[in-house]
């Protein structure tokens, strides 16, 4: 049987339902989707080269209309640059550097959701 999401993912879309909208919310739901960026890089069934380029634009154009607090915004920018290679390296290096930032700006749920999917990720290298 397929899981269409991870186990951090459905904690962090859970997060997204029970926040209330504003800044918080917008955050969730970008950390959710730069989660899911990272995650479809991993076996044992990661997304093409092309399928992968296509993600990473529609995650700039929907990280570019969302309003997110600094800290958030710059740890996007380099989990954006860093997903570039398409490696599963690539996305363990980025799930881990998230971990901090969405603690410390959307709280110890989302850092923990992160975590778990950090620690999911070294397992696949």
């Amino acid at each position: 049987m397929n899981r269409a999401t991870t186990t951090a993912e459905e904690r962090l879309i859970g997060l997204v339902a029970d926040a209330v909208r504003g800044p918080k919310r917008e955050g969730l739901f970008a950390l959710w989707l730069v989660v899911r960026s990272a995650e479809a890089l991993l076996p044992p069934r990661p997304v093409s080269g092309k399928n992968h380029r296509r993600r990473l634009q529609a995650l700039d154009a929907r990280l570019a209309s969302l309003a997110l607090p600094g800290p958030l915004k710059r740890a996007f920018a380099a989990a954006r640059h860093h997903l570039e290679p398409a490696t599963p390296a690539a996305a363990a290096l980025v799930l881990s550097q998230l971990v901090a930032p969405a603690r410390e700006v959307l709280g110890p749920e989302a850092g923990d959701a992160v975590t778990v999917a950090a620690r999911s990720a070294r397992l696949h290298l």
